[in-house]
C-alpha cells in the first residue's frame, strides 16, 4: 500500500483517523492551544518546534507544513476524528525510521491529542488502529512512541498495549539524545 496515496480511512470503536485537510483548522487549534496537551506533544528532532500554537496563524502555518510534508512523502499527518462528535481532537504523525541508534527499522509515531482525551481508551484506539496499518504502509514490523514520564497515562498505555520502554536514547540529527520511547514489534 502506498499511504501518501491510497489511504483509507483507519475507523476504530472510539476514534477515525483520516487525512488532513484545511476544514480541521478550528479543531486543531483547539488541541494546539491547549496548555495542558503540550506536555504530551513529541517535539524531539523537530528544530525547537514545541507544537503550542498560540494564533490561528500559527496552527495554519503548522497545518500548512504537515500538507506540505505529506505531499512530499516526508511524513504521514493524519487528524484524529472522534466518530460520535466529528471533531477533529488531534493528529498523528508517522514515518519509518531508519538511523544509526538502536530506535531504527521502526515506524516512529508521535500523537497529539487534547488534554481531555489523554485517556487509555483513546489512546489505545490509535495504537490499534496505527498497528493496523503500519507493516503495509512503511514496510517495517516496528512501531516507536515517546511515553514521557512513566507515571502518565500514556507510557503506562504503552505497556498496557505490549510496548517496552528502551533503555537507548533516540539520536536527533545533530546529536542530541532524546529518552523515554516504547517499541511495539507488531506483525
Amino acid at each position: 500500500m502506498d499511504i501518501y496515496t491510497e489511504f483509507e480511512n483507519a475507523k476504530g470503536k472510539l476514534l477515525t483517523l483520516r487525512k488532513l485537510k484545511y476544514d480541521d483548522l478550528d479543531d486543531l487549534f483547539k488541541c494546539y492551544s491547549d496548555k495542558k496537551a503540550v506536555e504530551f506533544f513529541n517535539g524531539d528532532n523537530c528544530h525547537g518546534d514545541d507544537f503550542y500554537y498560540s494564533t490561528l496563524e500559527r496552527m495554519k502555518q503548522g497545518l500548512d507544513f504537515w500538507l506540505f510534508s505529506f505531499a512530499e512523502r516526508y511524513f504521514i499527518r493524519l487528524s484524529i476524528v472522534e466518530n460520535v462528535t466529528d471533531e477533529v481532537v488531534g493528529t498523528i504523525e508517522a514515518f519509518p525510521r531508519f538511523a544509526d541508534d538502536a530506535i531504527t527499522e521502526t515506524v516512529l509515531l508521535r500523537i497529539d491529542l487534547r488534554s481531555d482525551y489523554e485517556q487509555d481508551k483513546y489512546l489505545t484506539d490509535i495504537l490499534q488502529l496505527v498497528e493496523s496499518f503500519s507493516i503495509s504502509a512503511f514496510n517495517v514490523n516496528k512501531i516507536s512512541t515517546k511515553g514521557f514520564y512513566d507515571s502518565c497515562i500514556r507510557a503506562k498505555t504503552l505497556i498496557k498495549n505490549g510496548y517496552t520502554k528502551e533503555n537507548n536514547a533516540l539520536i536527533g540529527q545533530d546529536g542530541v539524545k532524546y529518552y523515554n520511547y516504547y517499541t511495539k514489534k507488531i506483525g
